[in-house]
């Protein structure tokens, strides 16, 4: 269909006439396409190389940001990380596109933002200490922030056997030693500082309300329902807002 409107409306001129009708061409004597491509491909290539085009102005992603590298050495934990940097936890998360299920592994390089120089993370192994520990051994088999049904989690599961021995944490008082609706036998510390950690799914509680334990020190006893796999559920949470365990815990 192309070639029959060609020859329409070419009819009686010349091709180069009709192709290209700015062109004052002499004649009727036919310019051959390829020296007209030629042609314009030449000018084109001259116009590029006497145009200089300033490149654009950089975008926010491509500044530098101020801050530091730090190495994880074995023990250290997020929490105490930003402690020691003075920058929240959410500031690390983002900073590193840290997922929930992430843990730090040692050698792990974190950018503090903001930080001008690198620091010393000091860990204290005294129970007394307010860093955290697993309160059982065991595979964590259910995320924070991960579904269960229609149930969001608001903590850790860690699978572990029936019976195994449940400890504290961290240092605190127990405010809370009952049956749960949707949690069964729960333990609550207090660590006094605006931090609670929570044991639920317990086939037994080993201590009471107002009691304060140390670090380390057996509170419950891993219960199993249902015929599934028996686990602690763990929490903790600041302010009352559950946070992430394994940013707290080595």
């Amino acid at each position: 269909m192309m070639q029959t409107i060609w020859e329409k409306s070419c009819e009686g001129n010349s091709v180069v006439e009709c192709q290209l009708p700015k062109l004052n061409v002499a004649g009727s004597i036919p310019v051959p396409r390829s020296k007209i491509f030629l042609s314009l491909i030449l000018s084109l290539v001259y116009l590029n190389g006497c145009v200089t085009i300033p490149p654009p102005p950089p975008t926010a992603s491509l500044i530098p940001k101020k801050g530091v590298y730090h190495k994880v050495n074995p023990g250290e934990t997020l929490w105490r990380i930003a402690k020691t940097y003075g920058v929240t936890i959410n500031q690390l998360i983002k900073s590193n596109n840290i997922p929930n299920g992430a843990y730090i592994e040692k050698g792990q390089l974190l950018f503090i933002p903001g930080a001008e120089s690198i620091r010393a993370i000091i860990l204290n192994h005294d129970p007394k200490d307010n860093e955290f520990v697993w309160p059982v051994k065991g595979k964590v088999i259910l995320y924070f922030g991960d579904r269960k049904g229609a149930v969001v989690n608001k903590g850790i599961h860690i699978q572990a056997n029936e019976g195994d021995t449940v400890c504290a944490s961290r240092a605190g008082k127990v405010v809370f030693a009952d049956y749960l609706d949707g949690y069964g036998y729960t333990i609550i510390l207090s660590h006094e500082d605006g931090f609670y950690s929570v044991y639920s799914q317990n086939s037994k509680l080993l201590v009471g309300l107002n009691d304060y334990i140390p670090r380390g020190n057996p509170i419950a006893q891993v219960g199993q329902s249902g015929g599934q796999l028996a686990f602690l559920h763990f929490e903790i949470r600041k302010n009352a807002k559950a946070d992430n365990p394994l940013y707290y815990l080595p």
